[in-house]
């Protein structure tokens, strides 16, 4: 970076002292490559994982069940065993990961682990016929990993496990057969898992309690309770309108929310969502219970109008919210 020529433009006026300022802490401050370090050691993983997968696939009858559980087992505990050995211990605050290799063998260990009991409850049903123990399980180590490791990506497994241990998994062969869209139990249970998400989110800021970890809360918690109102917008023909005002309601604290903390992640998370929600209703009232041709028309023009309008409210709220703009 040219520090002569900003020192020039100070000069004259064109940037402010405090600028130039930013811009010298920039120049000195050293150059991170943690991203990129992390990047190619989760890319190892993702490798590592698939070469087992391939390995068992085509081996499984030479190798035999036991050999393979006795290698994924050792391997996960050497992976939890070095975690533990280089880790710093819990703190309710920020705790960064010693190395970015802590951060391979942990999440590799964590993905070994889930591999390990699947395989365990799908091959020998260690745990009976009950598949939610099987993923009770892992979802209580992991969350304690998360915290006790203080790990980001960990805890994004957990909260998937725990999605899975509440039901909320979806096996798109099953999908297809059956075309089942429209499980009312599981619509409301991820209204209830989207609210405690959130829920916690909120504790952890409050209590102090992991507070890096609010946004990951608030994020899972945000998308699954939206989607699924609007699931239940879509399935409850002859409440619609109630679900949609509480859409409302729950498109109204967010959208506050975002401006508050001058969050444009959150806000077009919001906007997209709602606006899903009012166009089902509108199409509703426009096409569905008219569907003459100016009702197509009508419908037509809703979407050129609010597809303008939804547009130029990003921009504006862009412009509004960029100079102290953040996720959460």
């Amino acid at each position: 970076m040219d520090i002569p020529l900003f020192r020039k433009l100070l000069e004259k006026g064109l940037i402010s002292e405090g600028e130039f300022e930013c811009v010298e802490q920039h120049e000195r401050a050293p150059l991170s490559i943690y991203i990129e370090l992390t990047s190619i050691l989760s890319l190892g993983i993702l490798l590592f994982t698939t070469a087992i997968g391939i390995l068992v696939y085509k081996n499984i009858d030479s190798i035999g069940h036991a050999a393979l559980i006795t290698m994924i087992a050792a391997t996960c505990i050497f992976c939890f065993a070095f975690c533990i050995r280089k880790a710093k211990g819990y703190s309710n605050k920020k705790v960064d990961s010693p190395t970015a290799l802590f951060d391979y063998f942990l999440i590799f260990g964590c993905l070994l682990l889930v591999t390990l009991v699947g395989y365990l409850q799908f091959e020998y049903k260690v745990f009976g016929v009950d598949w939610g123990l099987a993923t009770f399980v892992p979802m209580v180590v992991l969350f304690t990993a998360a915290y006790y490791f203080d790990h980001i990506d960990v805890l994004s497994m957990a909260i998937t496990n725990l999605a899975a241990w509440a039901g909320l998994t979806v096996a798109p062969l099953n999908i297809i057969r059956s075309n089942d869209f429209q499980d009312e139990q599981l619509i409301f249970t991820a209204i209830i898992l989207g609210a405690g998400l959130l829920a916690l989110s909120f504790l952890s800021s409050r209590k102090q309690v992991k507070q890096h970890f609010a946004f990951t809360y608030k994020n899972f918690g945000a998308h699954l309770l939206f989607i699924s109102i609007l699931a239940a917008l879509f399935h409850f023909d002859h409440t619609f309108l109630v679900w949609f005002l509480v859409l409302a309601v729950i498109f109204y604290l967010f959208f506050r929310y975002a401006i508050r903390v001058h969050s444009f992640y959150f806000l077009v998370v919001t906007l997209f969502y709602g606006y899903i929600g009012l166009s089902y209703v509108m199409c509703n009232f426009l096409f569905f219970n008219n569907e003459s041709t100016g009702g197509i028309y009508a419908a037509t023009i809703y979407f050129l109008v609010s597809g303008i309008s939804l547009i130029k409210a990003l921009i504006y709220y862009n412009q509004l919210l960029k100079n102290d703009a953040h996720l959460y």
